[in-house]
């Protein structure tokens, strides 16, 4: 009998030590990922040289614009609240090239 209490207090003492260890551990991930986002650069966080980095910038304004003309292209109609591409006109649009290039391949 002298057995059991004996073993009740050290799994109390096993489960305290194992709370402490999880809070140590959550503490240090909260400390490393502090001190880790403040060594990153925002405007530049893959660590490219100057160039480099006018490049990739110039590159990404490219294709933005690039982006932006595509999507100013495609017919949008606002259903339910939400912008959806208007299948009609896109069908309209594709029959009108079928045409005109089905009338030019036959005079030539």
């Amino acid at each position: 009998m002298s057995w059991i209490p004996i073993m009740v207090f050290s799994l109390l003492i096993f489960v305290l030590f194992v709370f402490l260890f999880t809070r140590f551990v959550g503490y240090m991930k909260r400390e490393q990922n502090l001190h880790i986002e403040s060594l990153i650069d925002r405007d530049n966080p893959v660590g490219l040289s100057g160039d480099e980095l006018q490049k990739l910038k110039a590159q990404q304004k490219e294709a933005q614009a690039h982006l932006k003309q595509v999507i100013a292209k495609l017919p949008v109609v606002k259903k339910d609240g939400r912008f959806q591409i208007d299948e009609a006109q896109l069908k309209q649009r594709r029959s009108e090239r079928a045409e005109g290039s089905g009338g030019d391949e036959g005079a030539a």
